[in-house]
């Protein structure tokens, strides 16, 4: 049974929440602030974290990146703000999705199946190990390392590194990556790619404004060049 962590000060919306997430059979604690938030996730690591940016005592980007110092569940965002740097913000902290309230319940559980599913990922046939001049991934381990040790990865940058390396050197349209990591409902959601292809360059590229294995086709898609 995955456990839940949902964070936001609006009681009925906490509720509705927590009650569709329990009667889908997920194991849900709830938390009304940021600090509380941060508690909860040190006591009983979550699977998964739903967090509203708009906390009482802290923005929940600060809560986003105070869990990802040492977790690495998967983090979907709600929030009223509709703006694209606010998105972008959020995404660049470390958050895995990002929805605009209000929205619909059943689209929002599809988000919650998609978030978790990318944590476990099946891995398919090819090399066990790829190796580069900047860093080393082995997906058998789900582990990437660099000359400085293992590199921590969220689910999310590791999944769509995934998809990548196993289409090496092939080019990966920006729809079919959507879709593999993501799912069918974030066709449209290019400013995801753009932001985690960012954050993959920072962790892993020698020089991440010149990238060498990670390379966009502008405007088409991405392609892993070992």
């Amino acid at each position: 049974m995955s456990k839940v962590l949902i964070v936001d000060d609006d009681r009925q919306l906490l509720r509705a929440l927590a009650i569709n997430l329990r009667a889908r059979q997920y194991d849900v604690d709830t938390a009304a602030d940021g600090r509380s938030a941060l508690e909860a996730a040190g006591r009983q690591p979550p699977d998964l974290v739903i967090l509203d940016l708009g906390l009482p005592d802290m923005n929940g980007v600060e809560v986003v990146y105070g869990l990802r110092g040492w977790c690495s569940a998967p983090i979907i965002v709600l929030s009223a703000r509709e703006a694209q740097a606010d998105k972008v913000e959020a995404l660049d902290a470390g958050a895995d999705d990002y929805v605009t309230k209000p929205f619909g319940m059943d689209e929002f559980m599809a988000r919650v199946r998609a978030a978790l599913r990318r944590t476990t990922m099946p891995s398919a046939g090819g090399p066990a190990t790829v190796q580069t001049d900047a860093f080393t991934i082995d997906l058998a381990a789900k582990q990437v390392t660099t000359a400085e040790g293992p590199v921590r990865l969220t689910p999310t940058e590791w999944s769509l590194l995934e998809v990548l390396v196993r289409n090496t050197g092939k080019l990966v349209s920006q729809k079919q990556l959507l879709q593999d990591v993501w799912g069918p409902t974030y066709e449209a959601e290019t400013n995801y790619l753009r932001v985690y292809v960012a954050q993959l360059r920072r962790k892993l590229e020698r020089d991440p404004s010149r990238p060498q294995h990670l390379i966009t086709e502008p405007g088409i898609g991405y392609r892993f060049q070992p």
